[in-house]
């Protein structure tokens, strides 16, 4: 026998035994936290087309993606994650419907990276999406559902972070940036590079004091008091506008009574086209990239065909998990199963033991007693 068949490829897994239940356990109690919101389960494809996923859509870069053909020749793709999924969806399946939606979903993801650092290729992913609502209260309650589905798990030490995209894009385009120069910032500032982000903008001799705004972006993270100082370096609408939908959510978020787990980080902004405006990730001890990443989507359904506002959240899963290991939080099990043996001679009134129990929604396992001999 070929002991290579035994493993997995790099970047996968098994799961089996108590990790396996625990993570179940997991998964349970956040989706029922979810559908408690008014959420639809919604499941897709794994594979889809893949313009789906392409680069005008903004999501994966091609080179990452799982890509292979069909027998008609047509370029499909493992999902790399779920958002456009759901926004091809609803645009098929509700094209004409203006009332709010709310979609959740459960499974697998795929990215073909070579730059592991200990992530997997293949993760399991937990989301919701909320689509035909551009409010701030919606804003609010996707980041109050993303609170209280960790706190359900048992998690407590964690923090929401909360960004804007359209300050950075209103900053850009005051400073005439052009898109090629604002994706490269992005990526720079949002890493809290600013060598880099000097480089950049010496080199697009970017003038004062666009350029000094710029730098500073990445330092504009904390409490209200940061909202104020960005306020003050904003010398665009664009960018004021987002100023004042980031204090109105805060207020929001305190009917929720959830405020005191987020913060406000300017500097933090999405490799993902599609997001629009607010953005939040959250962030645990012993993992150290977030737990859960979201935000607002105004644009993306209009890809598809559908002109719809939308936010939504994803949690990794395999990321939580280890987060909640790595904290000690105890995660409830199902009640362990009745093991009852049997012979030959009794087999009949143990199986009608068995059925009694599995009736009383017991988990039972029947297994032949081993005789002395054997």
């Amino acid at each position: 026998m070929n002991k290579q068949l035994l493993h997995t490829p790099e970047g996968v897994r098994d799961i089996y035994g108590e990790e396996y239940a625990r993570k179940l356990s997991v998964e349970t109690v956040m989706k029922n936290k979810i559908n408690s919101y008014g959420y639809e389960d919604i499941q897709t494809p794994t594979f889809e087309f893949f313009d789906v996923f392409s680069r005008e859509v903004g999501t994966t870069p091609s080179r990452e993606l799982y890509k292979f053909f069909d027998k008609e020749g047509n370029t499909l793709v493992l999902r790399p994650d779920f958002t456009p999924s759901i926004a091809r969806c609803a645009a098929k399946y509700f094209m004409e419907e203006q009332i709010p939606m709310r979609f959740s979903y459960m499974g697998n993801t795929f990215t073909n990276t070579s730059n592991l650092q200990g992530k997997l290729k293949e993760v399991t992913q937990m989301g919701a999406e909320l689509i035909n609502d551009a409010s701030v209260e919606a804003d609010a309650e996707m980041i109050s559902l993303v609170i209280e589905a960790l706190k359900c798990t048992g998690l407590e030490n964690f923090r929401i972070s909360i960004g804007e995209m359209e300050y950075f894009k209103g900053l850009c385009e005051e400073a005439g940036l052009d898109a090629e120069t604002e994706l490269a910032l992005r990526e720079c500032i949002s890493g809290k590079n600013y060598f880099a982000t000097q480089e950049i903008l010496s080199a697009r001799s970017v003038a004062e004091p666009y350029c000094s705004v710029l730098l500073k972006i990445a330092d504009l993270f904390g409490d209200m008091r940061s909202l104020s100082e960005a306020r003050k370096m904003a010398g665009n609408p664009r960018s004021k506008a987002a100023v004042d939908r980031l204090e109105k959510l805060h207020e929001v978020l305190k009917l929720y009574g959830v405020e005191k787990y987020v913060s406000f980080d300017l500097g933090m902004l999405s490799k993902y086209n599609y997001y629009t405006g607010v953005i939040f990730k959250a962030y645990t001890y012993g993992i150290g990239d977030a737990v859960v990443k979201g935000g607002r989507y105004d644009d993306l359904l209009s890809h598809f065909g559908k002109a719809a506002p939308a936010i939504g959240f994803v949690v990794v899963i395999d990321d939580l998990m280890e987060a909640l290991y790595g904290q000690r939080v105890k995660i409830p099990l199902s009640p362990s199963k009745t093991v009852i043996t049997y012979t030959s001679c009794d087999f009949a009134e143990k199986l009608t033991e068995a059925r009694q129990l599995r009736g009383q929604g017991k988990a039972v396992e029947l297994i032949p007693e081993r005789t002395v001999d054997e």
